[in-house]
């Protein structure tokens, strides 16, 4: 008995006288500098889509309360450079009364607000 001929291997199909779409695209005659960032690919550098009002945070005030009969922890840091920190129900409370008033003392919020005045 003979064995049977295995089937024959796959050929790859046909090649065609266009470039494959993966490829980047060749630069015609006289067209400048060859393309290189695909049609419909945004650009790394885009305008900022979300249009502020010219307000940033300058301070943050972070309190964890992890649950019942947990001890809370809190932080207060701002861009002037303060960075305080609490442990325990008291101090976090005592941080949090101090941060609100460090609103009223930091030289970044009083320089926002002499602006806003002058521009009133």
């Amino acid at each position: 008995m003979t064995r049977p001929e295995p089937p024959p291997i796959k050929s790859l199909t046909a090649t065609h006288d266009r470039p494959c779409s993966a490829e980047p695209a060749s630069a015609t005659v006289g067209s400048g500098a060859p393309k290189v960032v695909a049609e419909g690919v945004l650009s790394a550098l885009r305008p900022d889509p979300q249009q502020g009002d010219g307000r940033y945070p300058i301070a943050w005030l972070h309190v964890t309360a992890p649950g019942h009969g947990a001890i809370p922890t809190a932080t207060s840091k701002c861009l002037c450079g303060r960075d305080r920190s609490a442990v325990g129900h008291r101090k976090v409370l005592a941080l949090i009364e101090d941060h609100d008033t460090h609103r009223a003392t930091c030289p970044f919020r009083r320089s926002g607000d002499a602006e806003k005045r002058n521009a009133a």
